[in-house]
């Protein structure tokens, strides 16, 4: 039984994220300084209790000195959780103008539910201008484990 195991985890980590979510951005005749090119999600789906790390794939039309970037989580619609951070601890500052990459790493509390989730990702620059505005959907897996407190 273990060897089945041990073959199974082995073999998840050599399967590829998905690609390039439907992003949406918030408003589509929105002019943003920001475009976003793509998401990956690893692993895809969310397993509860382990990290996932989100990558954004993105270009500036501008440079970028600084800002924040605002998270919003919601799970059926409901709005579940909601953090803030520092542009800068995301990504390295400053941005020139051209392609950068967004890169954050979260673990799942081991209640929260399986099922489809949005994540709608603001970023404004250091003087609370909004640079950009995406949403996009991602899964916790069924199969994920349950942590006990």
């Amino acid at each position: 039984m273990e060897a089945i195991l041990v073959f199974f985890f082995a073999s998840c980590l050599f399967l590829p994220s998905i690609h390039a979510k439907d992003v949406k951005y918030c408003d589509k005749k929105g002019n943003y300084v920001v475009k976003v090119d793509g998401v990956d999600i690893a692993p895809d789906p969310v397993e509860t209790g382990k990290p996932a790390t989100f990558t954004i794939s993105a270009s500036a039309g501008k440079p970028i000195s600084g800002g924040k970037l605002a998270l919003q989580v919601s799970y059926f619609g409901v709005r579940v959780h909601t953090e803030t951070h520092n542009l800068c601890e995301e990504t390295s500052c400053p941005i020139s103008g051209g392609k950068f990459v967004l890169s954050h790493t979260q673990t799942l509390p081991g209640f929260t539910p399986p099922g489809s989730y949005t994540l709608k990702m603001t970023m404004e620059d250091e003087h609370k201008r909004q640079l950009t505005c995406i949403s996009f959907n991602f899964n916790i897996g069924i199969g994920a484990s349950v942590s006990s407190f």
